[in-house]
């Protein structure tokens, strides 16, 4: 592959890019420079304002400060469609593909080629298919339909959509999350093989190895500012790309834990033996105390997300999942599970967890309805009563139990989340992301209630990005790399730098 030049003008300059949300500065001041023919990698922990500024650079956010300049000019990416006239086309995570149109349709979605007002079916499959050649991937049918394909096979699509817009710079949010060892190999080539042609790409990924594998040039976000532009990726040390990760100027607040030992002896609320999820999940043993938060650390991919979902019986899976001595049926529905005694904060809590425009006292009392109804009526003065309670409890602001829940903080309605579990004898807990979109201040708040709530005899198990949170928060950690835990260990003997270098490179530490 030619290296990108360095003596020609940069394709991209973003200069002193400020976005500003309620209650938050998502990027104070951010700086990338990114050249044509080159994979520049942006790194940083989650929340550090990787997918703020990609955004950005994509049209979909428009920045409070700071200039955008492409090619020379500068210019203003009011939209989407603006950044993609422009040449910028943006492959997310989770892919936006529609399963039941074909690969051409998604290929040429919303920009078909037309004839006298019709759509040129014919033409667009024509093109689709010189797109699929030329990134290597001629087998795969125009007219097949997008659902049918594998994860890799609808990378690939995606690229190929990007590419129909005539793009210059493609950025690549975490594309290997869902791919095998050798499908990431085929991506690398694909990727050498735009760059080859001038296409610069912006690439996002935790895995430091894909960094040093594909990468040019580096640039690093901590909190929302650029702590370091255009480090050469593969000559930079891990242990300086980590530091530079990892310094934070936000202290986390967590609760005193019990000294380590303390949980020895008491009773195992959760037995997980041998769980396996093809192509997720490989053999995973742990176990969970009464009193006891036991915490998941590893990457987006690495099984972490995966496990909760079938422990609580969201997800087939093959091994054994028993709450206190009754197993749990492999992907037989979230009811039984509920009935075991568990309960579970998801990690989208909008969208999986919440009736937005119901009231807050509605949304406590939904998993406990039964208790309220009597010979088909429901005892509405006993609902909002223990919903007062459980706002009283856990300091649920504001404290009216009858507002809309959409117009509370992302901290309380995650306390409302956790009351709803609380309405029932609850053996474990199960917090995927308990804190994601939730302001500093309401963190320490929901730690010292998920430690309450431990101290009272819950059993927790918890899933985080962000590692300080894992190790704060956790009694006992489970490290997860592609599926399988490579260390088990008290949260006291690790530390932030050993935990990202176990998850990112794989050796145990």
């Amino acid at each position: 592959m030619p290296e990108p030049s360095t003596d020609s003008a940069p394709l991209l300059v973003m200069r002193g890019i400020v976005k500003q949300f309620p209650g938050v500065r998502a990027l104070d001041g951010v700086d990338l420079e990114v050249r044509a023919g080159e994979v520049h990698c942006l790194l940083g922990q989650n929340g550090a304002g990787k997918s703020t500024l990609i955004k950005t650079l994509a049209g979909a956010h428009q920045p409070d400060e700071g200039t955008i300049t492409l090619n020379g000019e500068e210019v203003r990416l009011s939209s989407p469609i603006a950044a993609i006239r422009l040449g910028i086309s943006t492959i997310y995570q989770e892919l936006d593909l529609v399963d039941g149109l074909s690969v051409a349709e998604n290929v040429f979605l919303g920009h078909e080629p037309a004839r006298m007002g019709f759509v040129g079916r014919g033409e667009a499959a024509r093109a689709t298919r010189e797109l699929l050649e030329r990134l290597g991937h001629a087998e795969i049918r125009p007219s097949t339909e997008v659902g049918r394909l594998s994860p890799a096979a609808k990378q690939v699509v995606s690229m190929a959509r990007a590419l129909s817009h005539d793009t210059r710079l493609i950025i690549m949010d975490e594309p290997s999350a869902a791919l095998a060892h050798d499908e990431v190999g085929n991506l690398f080539r694909i990727i050498r093989e735009l760059t080859a042609q001038g296409v610069a790409v912006v690439y996002i990924s935790h895995r430091l190895e894909e960094i040093r594998e594909i990468g040019d040039r580096v640039t690093v976000l901590k909190d929302g500012r650029t702590v370091a532009v255009g480090l050469p990726a593969k000559e930079t040390p891990t242990s300086q790309v980590v530091s530079l990760m990892t310094g934070r100027n936000v202290e986390y607040v967590f609760p005193e834990r019990p000294a380590p030992g303390s949980h020895d002896g008491k009773a195992e609320v959760l037995q997980v033996r041998d769980l396996s999820i093809p192509g997720r999940v490989s053999g995973v043993s742990f176990s969970v105390r009464a009193g006891e938060i036991v915490g998941l650390a590893g990457l987006v991919g690495s099984g972490r997300s995966e496990i909760i979902e079938a422990v609580y019986g969201a997800r087939r899976f093959s091994g054994q999942v028993v709450l206190e001595g009754k197993p749990v049926r492999r992907g037989g529905g979230t009811t039984g599970a509920v009935r075991l005694g568990m309960g579970l904060a998801p990690e989208e809590r909008k969208a999986q967890a919440l009736l937005l425009d119901q009231s807050v006292s509605r949304n406590i009392s939904l998993a406990s309805l039964g208790r309220y109804s009597r010979l088909g009526w429901m005892d509405r003065r006993k609902e909002a009563a223990d919903a007062r309670e459980m706002v009283r409890a856990l300091d649920i602001r504001p404290s009216d139990p009858e507002r809309p829940i959409k117009t509370l903080s992302g901290g309380n309605q995650q306390k409302a989340v956790l009351a709803r579990w609380l309405l029932n004898d609850r053996k474990l807990l199960l917090l995927d992301e308990p804190t994601r979109g939730v302001d500093v201040g309401a963190r320490a708040e929901l730690y010292a209630v998920v430690r309450r709530l431990a101290d009272e005899g819950i059993g927790v198990l918890l899933v985080s990005s962000e590692v300080p949170e894992v190790l704060g928060l956790a009694d006992r950690v489970l490290v997860l790399r592609e599926g399988r835990v490579i260390r088990e260990a008290g949260a006291g003997e690790l530390d932030e730098h050993a935990v990202l270098d176990m998850i990112m490179e794989g050796s145990p530490v």
